[in-house]
């Protein structure tokens, strides 16, 4: 009897451990404008197709996400990403993503990063959506490297979309888990267009590419506008917002895992 009353509670236990690592961490810009060069600035924030497209395929499969921003500030949403052609085919979801930003309260309170920093093992995977807004407060953040580390280490899937792979410069080359990885980013031709069509200036941190392959990562691209991700072990990166069904695949496969 013994026996099977420690069998059954071993097993619970590893049931309630299966169920709470069902859960991914979204870390999202809690920025809303971007510096410029000649004292310009750029309305930004987080780019809403990047996010919710990924958001709506994980919750389908049964994930639990939180959502986790600098100082448990309010995402804000990039204007520029609400345009369909960011959307694919799925721009039918367009309006359903504005009302979740809106209306969702998990959402509109995040966690602050110390915050899920120390529950880290909770934590299935990490996503963080691209768009302008993380130049201007993740990049300069101190808990951003020490949980890409901490995901690392634990080889918990990490995805970093757009802009985002610009986190892993935030980590000394000499502690950086990442070197020797093959990543994806927005590429130099990518930043030309986005800075000479949208944002009409050029911000103080470009040239994401060129500083990846600088700090010792093995930097791949497709074709601009194209739908390219890559992985490599636990790392996911994706080049631009044409990439969401590519990222997203990648992704699931590896949270399956």
């Amino acid at each position: 009897m013994t026996k099977q009353i420690l069998l059954l509670t071993t097993l619970a236990m590893a049931s309630v451990t299966a169920v709470a690592q069902k859960r991914v961490l979204f870390v999202m810009s809690g920025a809303n404008e971007l510096k410029l060069k000649d004292n310009k600035t750029y309305s930004t924030g987080v780019f809403l197709s990047e996010f919710y497209l990924a958001y709506k395929d994980i919750t389908l499969l049964g994930y639990e996400v939180d959502f986790a921003t600098p100082n448990g500030i309010k995402p804000s949403i990039d204007a520029e990403s609400r345009n369909k052609k960011y959307w694919g085919k799925r721009s039918h979801l367009i309006a359903e993503a504005e009302d979740f930003v809106r209306n969702n309260e998990n959402f509109s309170k995040p966690h602050t990063l110390e915050k899920v920093l120390e529950n880290i093992d909770r934590y299935s995977g990490m996503i963080v959506p691209g768009g302008q807004g993380l130049m201007t407060d993740l990049i300069h953040d101190k808990i951003i490297p020490q949980l890409l580390i901490g995901f690392s280490n634990r080889n918990t899937v990490i995805g970093l979309i757009c802009h985002a792979p610009a986190l892993i410069l935030t980590i000394p080359e000499e502690t950086n888990p990442f070197v020797g990885y093959r990543v994806n980013s927005v590429t130099g031709l990518e930043e030309f267009f986005i800075e000479t069509f949208v944002m009409k200036g050029k911000p103080m941190n470009r040239k994401i590419a060129k500083q990846l392959k600088k700090s010792g990562l093995i930097h791949k691209k497709g074709r601009p506008a194209g739908n390219f991700a890559i992985r490599d072990r636990e790392l996911i990166t994706s080049q631009n917002p044409y990439s969401n069904q590519a990222f997203i695949k990648l992704y699931i496969e590896a949270l399956k895992e």
